[in-house]
């Protein structure tokens, strides 16, 4: 019983998430059976990451920049990216800027949900441990996956080649800047990380809800009338 409580626990924050970032779709849903399947994706990508990052520890060893930007931020972001650009950016589905955050957020969280489950099982976890994860890595690989779903959506409908290729590029880069920066101020064993911490996490999310509503704002089903459309 106690380990259904710690694994609900570590499960909770990213389902809710996922929920939360599903439901601000304000003009046209995606079928919840294709987010699932990119949740599970996230799901499964943890084990490619895991033995990459490894390799790259014994390679090139785990100096606090190299560490937080090539073998943290660098290889989970890179490889979420390539997923979601070989499998999500030429679905059918996928028909509005919006859609780019939903994929990239379940991708995301899929990878962090799983991450939770771990901490929990194989650390000592308490119900505030669990919390402060749900408000800083839980919460971080959501907004990181904000920002590339958003410059994914945005390469999705350029009409021209270059720009295509500019927003994949800040897809990619852009979220693994910001990872990277939230790892080293986590990595970094200074007793005021927290001040450095909360300020980078109100960015993010003020950054991400402005993302949110301009991919909305371009929504080709905005004048359709479905504000109000139920998405459960």
């Amino acid at each position: 019983m106690l380990l259904f409580s710690i694994l609900t626990a570590a499960v909770a924050p990213g389902i809710s998430l996922l929920t939360y970032f599903y439901l601000k779709d304000r003009y046209d849903a995606e079928p919840i059976h294709m987010v699932v399947r990119v949740f599970l994706l996230g799901v499964l990508i943890v084990l490619p990451i895991m033995v990459i990052q490894r390799g790259l520890l014994l390679w090139l060893g785990d100096g606090p920049i190299l560490f937080s930007f090539t073998v943290s931020a660098g290889v989970e972001e890179l490889l979420k990216w390539f997923v979601l650009y070989h499998i999500i950016f030429n679905h059918t589905e996928f028909d509005e800027p919006y859609d780019g955050i939903v994929y990239a957020v379940a991708i995301s969280l899929g990878f962090a949900t799983v991450e939770n489950v771990l901490y929990a099982v194989f650390q000592p976890a308490s119900v505030g441990s669990l919390l402060i994860r749900a408000l800083l890595p839980v919460s971080g690989h959501a907004l990181f996956g904000v920002t590339m779903g958003y410059y994914v959506g945005k390469a999705k409908f350029a009409r021209e080649a270059n720009k295509k290729r500019n927003y994949l590029m800040l897809a990619a880069a852009v979220p693994l800047v910001e990872h990277g920066v939230y790892d080293y101020i986590m990595g970094s064993g200074s007793t005021y990380w927290v001040w450095f911490i909360v300020p980078l996490m109100g960015y993010l999310w003020i950054k991400g809800v402005r993302k949110m509503n301009r991919a909305n704002a371009r929504s080709p089903f905005r004048m359709l009338g479905h504000e109000e459309e139920i998405k459960l």
